[in-house]
C-alpha cells in the first residue's frame, strides 16, 4: 500500500524538477554567454533582435524547451519500442550525409535545408543511446559474451564511421564516451585499461620519438613505450593469472635485457636498443603462446592479445597522425604535445583563449565588458570556445560556478540512473552521463589548452540550434523514462 501511495498519475508530478531546474540554470547563464560572445564594442544593437546570435539563440532555447514537453507527453514505452526504427533513421540521415554537397569549414557533416542548417551527428547520440540500451536490456544478454559485446560496439561504432567519413573527427570520438557504459554494465577493466594504455603509448610515443636515449641513437619514445608494453604485460599476467614464478622471469628478460643492451651501445658501440626490445617483444609473445598452450589457461592467449595488438597500435600510431588525421588535426596533435610552437597559427585559438579566460581575474571583467571577446581575438568564441567567454565576464568564481552546475547534472543523473528498474533506463541514463561529461571534460580542457583541439560544443552554452536540440531530447528522454518508474499506468 506504501509502494502505491508513491505512485502518481501525472507526468509532471513524477518528474525530476531538480534536473529540470539545472538545466534552465545551464540555458539561462548559456544565453548570456552567447550575448557576451557575439556583442562587440559600440554595436547598438538589440540582443533580442532575430537578427543577431542572442536573438536566435532564444528561439533555439524556446523551441528546445517545447520539444522537451513534446518528449515528456509520450508514453516512456515508445523509446523503448521504436528505440532501433529511430537509430536507424538517424543512420540513414548520416549516410545520406556523406554525400552532402555542402561543405562547411571543411566538413560535410551539414544538412542545408533552405534556410534551416541540421546536423545529423548531434541528434545520432540520443539514437544512438537509444539503440544501445535497448540491446543491452534484451533477454539473456550477457555483456562478457563476445556476441553480445561485438553487436554493442558495432551499434556504437557504425555511426561513428559515418561521421569520419563527413570529415567530423571531433563528434565521431564523442562516442568512445559509451564504453564507460560498457564498463558499468560489466564489461572487464582490462579493456577499459587498454584504452587508456593505448592513449599512454601514443602521447608518450610521439612526444619523445625524435628525442635520443643519452648519447645513443635509441629513441625515448620508442624505448619508453616498449618497455611500458612489457610491464603491462607482466602485470596482466602477475593480476589475471597469479603467476608470480613467471612474472619474475618475464621481468628479469624484458627489463635486464634492454637494461644490458642500453650500457653496451652508450659505453661500447653505440646502436639502436629499441631493436633488443623487439627482439624481447618476439620472445615475450611466443613465451606467452608457449604457456597458454600448456596450461590451456585462456587469461594468456588474451594476454598475449594485448600484448601484440599493443605493439601494432604503437607501430600504426605514426602512421594514423601522418595519413589518417587532417593537416590541421595533426598539428593540433603536434602543438599540444609541445612539438609544435605556432601560437599565430593551429594554437591561435588555444592561445587566445587563455589569454581571455586569464584576464577575467577572480571577479571577471562584468556582462558585455569583455574585451578579448568584444574584439573577437578568439575564433569561434560562441560555438566551441564559448567557455573563454565566461572565464573573461565572470572570472574564476563565475567559471567555477558554471563547471559546479554542469558537476551537479552529472551527479543527479547518476542518481537517477542507478534508481532505474529496469536496465533499459539505467543503460540510456549512464548513456546520457557519459556523453555530457565527454563534451564538458573535452571542451573546458581545449579551450584551457589541456586536452586537444576536436571541435565539439559545451551542452546548453555553445551557440546552434543542432547542439542545442540534440543535448535537450537527449536530456528529456530520459527524464520521461525516468517520471514513468512512478506512473500509475491503465
Amino acid at each position: 500500500m506504501a509502494q502505491q501511495n508513491k505512485r502518481q498519475t501525472s507526468v509532471l508530478q513524477s518528474l525530476d524538477w531538480w534536473t529540470i531546474g539545472i538545466y534552465l540554470a545551464l540555458l539561462t547563464f548559456g544565453w548570456f554567454s552567447v550575448c557576451g560572445a557575439s556583442y562587440s564594442f559600440g554595436d547598438n544593437v538589440d540582443l533580442f533582435s532575430l537578427d543577431t546570435r542572442s536573438g536566435m539563440q532564444i528561439v533555439w532555447i524556446g523551441t528546445s524547451i517545447c520539444l522537451g514537453f513534446v518528449i515528456l507527453m509520450l508514453d516512456d514505452r515508445f523509446y523503448d519500442t521504436f528505440a532501433f526504427v529511430v537509430y536507424a533513421i538517424l543512420l540513414l540521415l548520416l549516410f545520406v550525409t556523406i554525400f552532402n554537397p555542402h561543405e562547411i569549414k571543411g566538413s560535410r557533416s551539414w544538412l542545408v535545408l533552405g534556410p534551416l542548417r541540421l546536423q545529423p551527428a548531434e541528434f545520432a547520440k540520443f539514437a544512438t543511446a537509444l539503440a544501445t540500451a535497448k540491446f543491452m536490456s534484451v533477454y539473456g544478454y550477457n555483456i562478457h559474451r563476445w556476441k553480445y559485446f561485438a553487436v554493442s560496439l558495432v551499434i556504437v561504432l557504425l555511426p561513428m564511421v559515418f561521421i569520419i567519413l563527413q570529415k567530423e573527427t571531433g563528434s565521431a570520438l564523442v562516442y568512445l564516451a559509451f564504453f564507460l557504459v560498457f564498463y558499468r554494465e560489466g564489461m572487464p577493466g582490462s579493456v577499459l585499461f587498454t584504452g587508456i594504455a593505448a592513449v599512454i603509448y601514443f602521447v608518450v610515443g610521439i612526444r619523445y620519438e625524435e628525442v635520443c636515449l643519452w648519447d645513443t641513437p635509441t629513441s625515448v619514445g620508442k624505448f619508453s613505450v616498449l618497455l611500458l608494453i612489457h610491464l603491462f604485460t607482466i602485470g596482466m599476467v602477475w593480476i589475471y593469472c597469479n603467476n608470480r614464478q613467471l612474472c619474475t622471469h618475464l621481468l628479469a628478460v624484458c627489463v635486464g635485457v634492454p637494461v644490458l643492451g642500453l650500457l653496451f651501445s652508450e659505453y661500447v658501440i653505440p646502436f639502436d636498443v629499441v631493436w633488443v626490445q623487439l627482439v624481447v617483444s618476439a620472445l615475450l609473445l611466443g613465451y606467452l603462446l608457449w604457456w597458454a598452450l600448456g596450461t590451456r589457461i585462456y587469461k594468456y592467449y588474451l594476454i598475449l592479445l594485448f600484448a601484440f595488438g599493443s605493439i601494432a597500435f604503437f607501430y600504426s600510431a605514426d602512421y594514423m597522425l601522418n595519413n589518417v588525421l587532417q593537416s590541421h588535426q595533426r598539428v593540433r596533435i603536434n602543438v599540444l604535445l609541445g612539438l609544435e610552437e605556432d601560437p599565430s597559427g593551429a594554437g591561435y585559438n588555444v592561445h587566445q583563449s587563455e589569454i581571455a579566460i586569464g584576464s577575467g581575474g577572480l571577479e571577471g571583467k562584468g556582462f558585455l565588458n569583455g574585451t578579448q571577446t568584444k574584439l573577437k581575438f578568439v575564433p569561434e568564441q560562441d560555438t566551441d570556445f564559448i567557455f573563454c567567454t565566461v572565464g573573461e565576464e565572470q572570472g574564476f568564481f563565475g567559471s567555477a560556478g558554471v563547471l559546479l552546475l554542469f558537476l551537479a547534472l552529472i551527479l543527479r543523473l547518476i542518481h537517477l540512473a542507478e534508481r532505474q528498474q529496469f536496465r533499459f533506463g539505467r543503460v540510456y541514463g549512464y548513456s546520457v552521463v557519459s556523453i555530457f561529461l565527454f563534451h564538458v571534460f573535452i571542451n573546458v580542457g581545449m579551450v584551457l589548452g589541456l586536452t586537444p583541439v576536436i571541435g565539439i560544443p559545451l551542452p546548453f552554452f555553445s551557440y546552434g540550434g543542432s547542439s542545442l536540440w540534440g543535448f535537450s531530447f537527449l536530456l528529456f528522454i530520459f527524464l520521461r523514462i525516468d517520471a514513468g518508474r512512478n506512473l500509475l499506468r491503465n
